[in-house]
C-alpha cells in the first residue's frame, strides 16, 4: 500500500543538489582549462583549490539573484579558485570555463520518477537552496523539461527553512500548499515545507513513485 495517497496532490517540489542532482568531479575539466591557458597544475593543486572556491560560494550562494549579480558572483568565485592556481589569470575571463566545468548529473532513478510523477499528471518544481543559475545547470542535465517552475533561495533573498521560497513555488505553480509534497534530503527542507504548509517526504526522489502508489 502507498504511505502516501495521490489523490490529495496536485504537485510535488523538489530540491536540487542530493535529491536531483550530484556534482561529476570537475578536477579534470579545469586543468583543461587552466591547461588551455598554459598553466600546468597537478589535480591535488586544482582540488584543494575548488575546495577552497566550494567554502566561498556555499557563504555567497544568495548573492546570485539575477544575471548582473549572477555573473560577478561567477567572476568572484572563478577567482577565489584561480588565487590557488594560477593568480595570474584573469577571473572574469576564465569565468565562464569555471563555470563550463561544473558539470550536474541526475542522481540514479531520478529520470524514470520525474517521467511517472508527470504521467500520473503532477505538476514539478525545482525548490533549491542555489544562486539564479540553477535552471542552467538543471537544463544541461536534462531535467528542465519536466519541471514547471524552478526557484531558488536567490531570487526570493530566502533561504530554507525559511517558507517564502516553497511559498513562491506553490504561487507560479498555482496549487494549494496542503496538495503540494515536497522531497528533499535535509532537515531544512522538512522544516520549511512545513512552515510553508506543504507535506514532506524524505529522499530519495526515486523511490517516490512507489511510495506514491504510482
Amino acid at each position: 500500500m502507498p504511505s502516501i495517497d495521490p489523490a490529495v496532490l496536485d504537485a510535488v517540489t523538489i530540491d536540487a543538489f542530493g535529491t536531483r542532482v550530484e556534482l561529476e568531479t570537475p578536477v579534470a575539466r579545469l586543468q583543461a582549462a587552466l591547461a588551455e591557458r598554459s598553466v600546468d597544475r597537478e589535480a591535488e593543486d586544482v582540488g584543494r583549490a575548488f575546495a577552497a572556491e566550494v567554502e566561498y560560494y556555499l557563504v555567497h550562494k544568495g548573492e546570485g539573484r539575477d544575471e548582473e549579480s549572477l555573473r560577478d558572483l561567477r567572476t568572484r568565485c572563478a577567482g577565489i579558485f584561480l588565487a590557488g592556481v594560477a593568480p595570474a589569470l584573469d577571473a572574469e575571463e576564465f569565468g565562464p570555463a569555471f563555470v563550463g566545468a561544473l558539470v550536474f548529473r541526475p542522481m540514479d532513478g531520478v529520470v524514470p520518477a520525474l517521467a511517472r510523477l508527470r504521467r500520473a499528471g503532477l505538476e514539478l518544481a525545482c525548490v533549491s537552496d542555489w544562486d539564479a543559475g540553477v535552471g542552467e545547470h538543471l537544463e544541461r542535465a536534462g531535467l528542465h523539461e519536466y519541471l514547471s517552475a524552478i526557484v531558488s533561495s536567490a531570487e526570493t533573498e530566502a533561504e530554507k527553512p525559511d517558507p517564502r521560497v516553497f511559498a513562491e513555488a506553490v504561487g507560479r505553480l498555482g496549487v494549494a500548499p496542503g496538495r503540494t509534497l515536497h522531497i528533499g534530503d535535509d532537515e531544512v527542507d522538512r522544516q520549511g515545507a512545513e512552515a510553508a504548509g506543504l507535506g514532506f517526504e524524505p529522499a530519495p526522489l526515486s523511490s517516490l513513485p512507489e511510495r506514491l502508489g504510482l
